[in-house]
């Protein structure tokens, strides 16, 4: 069984919760190759330290491996 994109952005990505989500974690990966360049984020995520997205201070923002942060329990 094939996945229904549209169905699923007019479910779910679409709400107005969601893109201020996906805005704030744009926001913070932004943050993250102003302070140490594109070079440093390129291939990695941007985490944030305490889980929540709209929290995009400095101390609460780490540089990790793809691996190291979608792996860790949530």
């Amino acid at each position: 069984m094939s996945r229904d994109y549209k169905k699923e952005y007019s479910s779910y990505h679409s709400k107005p919760e969601q893109r201020a989500r996906r805005s704030s974690r744009n926001k913070a990966r932004r943050l993250a190759i102003k302070k140490h360049g594109a070079a440093a984020v390129k291939g990695k995520d941007v985490d944030h330290k305490d889980r929540n997205p709209h929290n995009n201070s400095s101390s609460n923002l780490r540089i990790q491996s793809k691996k190291e942060n979608r792996g860790r329990n949530k």
